[in-house]
């Protein structure tokens, strides 16, 4: 017999959030900081987000509230693939109707460093153009970057529609791909491994319920900061020039949170990363940062008994391997199972070095805890191309899953802005929302075809159990490497997967790309009383 699922058990109280500056758990009774009544649907692929996104935004009217914040925007991204569908039409169209929209875009590096900032600023300045506010924020640690991607419908009219939609997809380029992963036809360019239009595999949460509420706090005390939008004064007087909007309007008054969903059983968490920017300058609503995805993180993985499920687009460095490597150790029937991407994302020695240190000091520490416990894949599509996993997610013995925008490294839990949606399901079942998920996932990896949702069980019956998970990725991965050693003679074995070992790198390669690993692509933001510890 199973019973509803202690929230406090899994979630953080607000005490273990560690920010009293925040109004984010203010609707919350006592100490408990996540809402109840909600249902999730995670939304696998961009393609799925994309195609809801639009459905939802075109159905707004006048009175309605659009909230949105991206780390990287690209006007003219067809949601639907087809013409007018483009992410800065829909939304213009939407503030034409009458619809309050108001977006946070980051502002983002020069692109001499890679970066996007011309596609950030010509999104910002054409909905300015046409009436909708949307802001380029810089109100980051030097060298940070605002890496939270949200969107946030509400309804004046009928409450019970409003919708937030929380994880790691932009609204940009490369991200309309689906399950066949061929890419989006509007690509952006990656390393040479992933081809003209690399396929993406990513992860966005749909939340419909009382934490809808809690979304669009966490927007509200970003626009809502007195601060500067930036700090330089060449881009102040670059957007001066250009008439560019630099002063955020009053946000109307906040509506009461969505009454709960009928039969909605999951708790929802909000975990957020913001960096200490040092006292002069630091957010009103979170003095010294907060770190409540790493410490979401610890406590789930402190109590982890028999599988921790995750996809991620990096999983870098000692910090964040020691908190695998503890639970390791502690529980003997603990496994790990990881899937990233196949290839870091950018060329040359500068990014490409730097990234593979950080996952071998990650896989150097988890594998020499557990060799027989942990296990890392990349997935590639049928015709062989690597696909970018971007994806941000994580179960933790089928009863803690989060999906959001940081990544497991040192920069997503300590100096970028960050934000991820926590399920834990309260229902009679309380494994059934997160296997659910990580056996969708898993169902896709392994090329197993469920036509009825209700059958998934029934076709991903020896993955339920973890030893059962482990060893059909590492049989279906064999499988695939010992058909690519042979030339690719004779029918591509079923399934996705490869399996992945520590990065090979030289002492010298190692040396020289530790400074730039440590200062530019997996910076510390903790305060300097933090520094050198695995405290959060």
């Amino acid at each position: 017999m199973t019973h509803a699922q202690d929230p406090t058990d899994w979630l953080l109280t607000q005490a273990e959030r560690g920010n009293p500056r925040t109004r984010l758990d203010d609707v919350h009774p006592g100490d408990r900081a996540w809402s109840e009544g909600n249902l999730v649907r995670p939304l696998i692929h961009g393609a799925t987000y994309f195609a809801e996104l639009h459905e939802r935004l075109e159905a707004t009217r006048a009175g309605d509230l659009v909230l949105f914040t991206d780390w990287q925007g690209d006007f003219d991204e067809r949601l639907t693939g087809e013409p007018g569908s483009e992410v800065g039409e829909v939304l213009c169209r939407a503030d034409e109707r009458g619809v309050d929209v108001r977006g946070l875009v980051w502002r983002s590096h020069s692109e001499a460093f890679g970066f996007t900032s011309q596609e950030n600023r010509h999104l910002g300045e054409k909905l300015q153009a046409r009436g909708a506010e949307a802001l380029l924020d810089m109100r980051v640690r030097a060298g940070g970057s605002h890496h939270q991607k949200m969107v946030v419908i509400r309804h004046r009219d009928d409450p019970t529609r409003d919708i937030a939609f929380v994880g790691g997809i932009d609204l940009c380029h490369s991200r309309r791909d689906d399950a066949d992963h061929h890419g989006d036809p509007q690509a952006m360019e990656l390393a040479k491994e992933y081809g003209d239009t690399p396929p993406w595999h990513d992860i966005q949460a749909a939340i419909t319920g009382p934490a809808v509420h809690d979304v669009e706090t966490v927007f509200r005390e970003r626009w809502e900061d007195p601060t500067p939008l930036s700090r330089s004064p060449l881009r102040y007087l670059k957007d001066r020039v250009g008439g560019l909007d630099l002063s955020p309007d009053p946000m109307p008054e906040q509506a009461p949170p969505p009454p709960a969903v009928e039969g909605g059983t999951h708790a929802v968490q909000l975990l957020r990363t913001y960096p200490d920017l040092r006292l002069d300058r630091d957010y009103p609503f979170a003095n010294g940062g907060e770190r409540s995805v790493a410490r979401g993180y610890t406590k789930a993985v402190g109590r982890a008994r028999r599988l921790v499920y995750l996809e991620d687009q990096y999983l870098w460095g000692h910090h964040i391997g020691n908190v695998f490597t503890q639970a390791l150790r502690d529980n003997p029937g603990l496994h790990v199972v990881a899937v990233v991407p196949l290839h870091p994302d950018l060329d040359g020695a500068f990014s490409r070095t730097p990234q593979l240190l950080g996952r071998r000091r990650a896989m150097l520490e988890m594998m020499g805890a557990a060799p027989d416990r942990v296990a890392v894949f990349g997935i590639e599509n049928h015709a062989g191309t690597p696909v970018y996993v971007h994806a941000k997610c994580c179960v933790v013995d089928d009863t803690w899953a989060t999906i959001g925008s940081d990544n497991f490294n040192r920069r997503s839990w300590t100096h970028d802005s960050e934000l991820s949606a926590v399920v834990v399901d309260q229902g009679p079942d309380p494994h059934a929302y997160a296997r659910r998920l990580r056996l969708t996932l898993a169902a896709e990896h392994l090329d197993r075809v469920v036509d009825d949702p209700d059958s998934l069980l029934d076709v991903m019956g020896d993955c339920i159990e973890p030893e059962g998970l482990f060893a059909a990725y590492a049989d279906a991965a064999a499988d695939l490497d010992r058909w690519h050693d042979s030339g690719r003679v004779g029918p591509r074995p079923p399934g996705r997967l490869r399996r992945l070992q520590p990065p090979e790198l030289g002492s010298v390669a190692r040396t020289l790309a530790l400074p730039a690993y440590l200062t530019l692509h997996d910076p510390d933001g903790r305060p300097r009383s933090l520094r050198k510890t695995d405290r959060f």
